[in-house]
């Protein structure tokens, strides 16, 4: 029996998308959570297999959620739904071993086989997610997008490199990049930009 954990921003669509899940037989909805609960310990209480992720949050913003996820239960693997449209949900390009990534509104079936094979320990990306994503990498990288998301957020370049496991230095490039990338003139202005281009929230 697979147990999912669902990670979802509406109460309806939770209810949903738990009752179109428990009609599988092999797949035991452990229990649903809004995004701005704590997931890595409800991941750590109920032990999941897989982590179902249906939220507005950008990627940048999800990937911190998921390292610590792994961290407290290694066994249970992320599968975030998202939209090609929007970009700051795009699957990230150099972090292949975090998440997979499957179209919203993908139908039941395709859905819980892609369950199945997550749990298995499999990463599957929608070919046209991966498509988006490499147009998008040539804009700002996932990784830049996610130092970028968490200065947003007022962490400071130690703060960040400490989170990440990066050097200050390394973090300090990735800001300037995005930086030169997006024709900034200073972080916070890169800040303004990508969420006006709706990149970050």
């Amino acid at each position: 029996m697979i147990r999912l954990l669902l990670v979802e921003d509406s109460r309806s669509t939770r209810a949903g998308l738990v009752r179109l899940l428990t009609g599988q037989a092999d797949i035991a909805v452990l229990g649903s959570v809004d995004v701005e609960a704590d997931v890595p310990a409800h991941a750590m209480r109920l032990g999941p297999h897989v982590a179902l992720f249906n939220t507005a949050l950008m990627v940048s913003q999800l990937l911190p959620v998921v390292d610590e996820m792994r961290t407290r239960n290694p066994v249970g693997y992320p599968l975030i739904l998202s939209d090609p449209d929007v970009r700051g949900m795009l699957p990230p390009r150099r972090r292949a071993r975090e998440a997979s990534f499957l179209l919203r509104g993908t139908p039941t079936p395709v859905l819980a086989d892609a369950i199945r094979r997550v749990a298995r320990g499999e990463r599957l990306v929608d070919p046209r997610l991966e498509i988006a994503a490499i147009g998008a990498d040539k804009v700002a990288s996932t990784r830049e997008l996610e130092i970028l998301g968490l200065a947003a957020q007022g962490d400071t370049v130690a703060d960040i490199a400490r989170r990440l496991y990066l050097s200050l230095g390394t973090v300090r490039n990735h800001l300037s990049s995005v930086i030169t990338k997006t024709g900034a003139r200073n972080r916070l202005d890169a800040i303004r930009i990508v969420r006006r281009d709706g990149w970050l929230r």
